[in-house]
Formats: C-alpha cells, sequence, structure tokens
C-alpha cells in the first residue's frame, strides 16, 4: 500500500495465539498487486514470537518477508485482520512500516511480549521464502512455528534449523543464526483495548 492508510481501521481481535478465525475471501490479483509495497532495507525476514509473560510460554509465530520486489506477512493460523490489506490463505501483502508495527501492536500488550529477530538475505533465498509461503495456504491451529519452521529448512541456510511445532524453540534456533538481530517489543496496554479502533499512521 503505498499511499495512506487511511483514518481509523477496526480489527477484528482476539486474544494472541494460534487458532482458526473465519478465513475471509482470497484477495484478487488486482487487490495484491495494487497494495504491493517494497521495502527498500532489502531481502530479510523477521520472525515474530509472542510470548506469555505470566509464564514464558511461546503463543504465536508469524514471519515477515521482504524480496527485491515485495513485503508480506505470513501469519499462519494467525487471528490478525486488517480491512485495507488483501490477505490470500495465511499472507498479508502491502506490508508497509505502518501496517507491520499494527501487527506488533496488536500482540504485544500487558500479558505478552513480542520478540521481533531479522536475518538478512540473499535476493534468492527471499523470494524463495516468500513463493513457499503463498502456496501454502491456510495452516490449521496449533501450527503457526511448524509451518513457518518446514518452510525455512527447506533452504539450505536454514538446514540446522530444525522442524518444532513450539515458537520458543523457533525462537532460539533463529537466535543462533549468523547475523540475527533480536529485540523484544513490550507494551503494557490492557487485554481489553484490543477490541478498539486502531489509528494507523500514512507511511509512504
Amino acid at each position: 500500500m503505498n499511499g495512506t492508510l487511511h483514518a481509523f481501521i477496526l480489527l477484528v481481535v482476539s486474544l494472541a495465539g494460534c487458532s482458526v478465525p473465519a478465513q475471509p475471501p482470497a484477495a484478487s490479483d488486482q487487490e495484491i498487486v495494487q497494495a504491493s509495497y517494497r521495502s527498500s532495507i532489502g531481502p530479510e525476514i523477521r520472525l515474530y514470537t509472542v510470548v506469555s509473560r505470566r509464564n514464558g510460554s511461546g503463543a504465536h509465530s508469524g514471519l515477515m518477508i521482504a524480496t527485491d520486489r515485495e513485503r508480506i506477512l505470513f501469519d499462519p493460523a494467525g487471528t490478525f485482520s486488517l480491512a485495507d490489506v488483501p490477505e490470500r490463505g495465511d499472507v498479508h501483502y502491502g506490508i508497509s512500516p505502518a501496517i507491520l508495527d499494527t501487527y506488533i501492536d496488536y500482540h504485544a500488550r500487558e500479558t505478552f511480549d513480542v520478540v521481533e529477530q531479522s536475518v538478512r538475505l540473499s535476493s534468492d533465498d527471499a523470494e524463495q521464502i516468500a513463493q513457499y509461503v503463498k502456496v501454502q495456504g491456510a495452516v490449521p491451529r496449533m501450527q503457526c512455528a511448524l509451518s513457518i519452521t518446514r518452510i525455512l529448512a527447506r533452504l539450505p541456510r536454514f538446514e540446522g534449523l530444525g522442524i518444532t511445532y513450539f515458537p520458543n524453540t523457533a525462537m532460539r534456533a533463529v537466535a543462533k543464526l549468523p547475523g540475527a538481530k533480536t529485540r523484544v517489543i513490550r507494551q503494557n496496554d490492557s487485554d481489553a483495548n484490543h477490541d478498539v479502533l486502531i489509528q494507523a499512521a500514512a507511511t509512504p
């Protein structure tokens, strides 16, 4: 989405975690092309892990993929949805910085932290991962980390990553990758604040 992300956006919200929301109608090719966003940072992935503050368990995994052509978000078995962001299967298109921040804000709250891990990639590896997530389709509940690690493990660079059902296990494995950078996003919003309108600022 290269223009303004207008006014207020209604999020269809539930607690963080891998569950199966009602699938919206698949976005058309035209909607996906019109929403496309290209990052200037270069090819990379960012693994997002939602971690409970109460007991440290991993509640959900999501994967942002930036290629030379576009930036997309693979949110397997996730509940995140924005009316202006095209979705097909579990892939969201047109992931501008404002939309990515909204995704993080959606999960980070008084009961959950979000751990972001970024890994720079070659153009070919980033494009391959993007193609894999696009053909994955909707992921069954409780298989968010499994679907992500299965996809990453198909690339030679990630062969030693391991395949797991557990978000925290995937997070620890990615932390060991050469060049991986980690930051923890902690917010103190009430869980109740997730049933509200979130204003997203425009980012060209």
